[in-house]
């Protein structure tokens, strides 16, 4: 009897120790899987210049959370977007394409009638490729990429959306949820703060989950907004500052919310802008603005979290671009999708390590046209980028200005007397040639003196123009 119970007993003691053991090797797995799929945040500002924030190059104030961010981050000191515009920027970070692929060259505006314009139903988003792969996707703010229900995100990727469809200065600003219209005036002077809580709600509610959220503020976009916290009637000229203070406010609060739910290292976290500043802003000495591209309209403040792979403090000279995150967070997450499109991007991971000082030349475009390429020092413009015409000031007016009842922001909105960075002046050369690490301003064209570098840029081009008619 004894043996009888001695044998239940060791029979007994293997199969709980067995259990245990695979109960450990779970565990162990489940947490390997979920750290082998990081988080991905991306903080998309709208309109923020290169010298906008105090990482970067501005001095009139500080940022002190985004640069906290950049501290333990890697920044890019030349990264760009495609366009010096707001929908076709926006598509490609989605897509990893450049405009002339994707095919959205144009805003959508309600108030102008483009209704019709919005991202191709055959694109893949960084939120489908994430959705199909098991992560809980959001996006917040300001899309873009279409107003009618069919280009809404909710069809393109995201489980959840909340935000303004279009700029914020388009009427009608209206506040959507998913599918339906939940706030109809919006009081632009609390966006900041919305937009920011329904993030920390989206982030707390999916922690124990992989995640992907598009958070897309409306600032500093005009018409600029700020809340009663940040706003200062005081010094009424520095609207602009107000903005951005509560935009790094915003961002503080992102960071302090996956430090305090213990996620932090196993998130990716990048913080940059569609493209260059409006009136008010700043550039930073770069020459040109939004809608220019000229390097103060294509230029943009880049920096990118993940501590587990990047290191802390680093900064990243070589000329990268927006289709590069698509291919890169694709590599980061270990994430395969089952179909993908053609690319213009490139995964840029050994770059921001500081291991790879070279990448593929980088272009620009406006409306249908190739504009510009940038390969290592050097850029080429293939086409004259205009010149700023002297406005009057005293006939000037915004359409979309601030009226207190359909669009309601902030009073002191900036003028063209405050240009953002250098005026472009009047030039005769269609081609022009820079070399911008001895000359950032675009100062001196160089055309005349070095046609052999011409020519190899504008085979560049020619060879990246070809690839539109082979393969879409």
């Amino acid at each position: 009897m004894q043996n009888i119970r001695k044998k239940i007993f060791a029979e007994a003691f293997l199969f709980f120790s067995s259990a245990l053991l695979i109960a450990g090797c779970t565990s162990k797995n489940s947490k390997s899987e979920k750290e082998h799929k990081p988080n991905v945040i991306i903080i998309l500002a709208d309109d923020l210049g290169y010298g906008d924030i105090s990482c970067y190059w501005q001095k009139n104030y500080k940022t002190p959370n985004i640069d906290k961010l950049a501290e333990h981050s890697v920044s890019c000191t030349d990264f760009y977007v495609p366009t010096p515009y707001s929908a076709p920027s926006r598509a490609t970070l989605l897509t990893g394409r450049f405009p002339l692929r994707h095919g959205l060259v144009q805003n959508p505006a309600p108030d102008a009638g483009i209704n019709d314009v919005g991202i191709n139903a055959n694109e893949i988003t960084l939120g489908n490729v994430f959705q199909e792969a098991g992560y809980r996707t959001k996006c917040i703010g300001k899309w873009h990429l279409g107003h009618k229900p069919e280009y809404f995100p909710v069809k393109h990727g995201f489980d959840e959306y909340y935000g303004i469809l279009y700029s914020n200065d388009m009427r009608p600003v209206q506040i959507i949820e998913n599918m339906d219209t939940v706030e109809y005036p919006v009081d632009q002077r609390l966006l900041a703060q919305k937009y920011t809580q329904k993030a920390i709600e989206f982030i707390t509610t999916n922690k124990d989950k992989p995640f992907f959220l598009h958070l897309c503020h409306a600032m500093p976009h005009k018409p600029l907004a700020a809340s009663d916290r940040f706003y200062t009637p005081e010094t009424p000229n520095d609207l602009y500052s107000d903005v951005i203070r509560e935009l790094d406010w915003s961002v503080g609060e992102i960071m302090n919310t996956l430090k305090k739910l213990a996620i932090l290292d196993n998130t990716i976290v990048i913080f940059m802008s569609d493209n260059g500043p409006w009136y008010g802003g700043s550039t930073g000495g770069l020459k040109g603005m939004k809608a220019t591209t000229w390097e103060g309209g294509i230029r943009v403040p880049f920096i990118i979290s993940y501590p587990k792979i990047f290191p802390e403090n680093s900064k990243v000279e070589v000329p990268c671009w927006s289709p590069d995150v698509f291919p890169t967070l694709l590599s980061l997450t270990n994430v395969s999708p089952s179909s993908q499109n053609v690319l213009d991007g490139k995964d840029i991971t050994e770059i921001l390590k500081g291991n790879q000082a070279t990448h593929d030349p980088v272009f620009s475009m406006h409306n249908n046209n190739l504009m510009s390429v940038r390969k290592g020092d050097w850029k080429l413009f293939l086409r004259n980028p205009g010149y700023f015409k002297k406005i009057d000031l005293s006939t000037w007016k915004d359409p979309r200005a601030p009226d207190g009842k359909t669009i309601i922001a902030s009073p002191g909105q900036a003028t063209p007397a405050q240009y953002p960075g250098i005026i472009p002046a009047k030039t005769e050369n269609e081609i022009q040639l820079y070399n911008l690490k001895n000359d950032p301003t675009e100062s001196n064209d160089l055309s005349n003196v070095n046609p052999e570098k011409v020519k190899e840029l504008l085979q560049n081009c020619q060879k990246f123009e070809a690839s539109f008619t082979t393969l879409k």
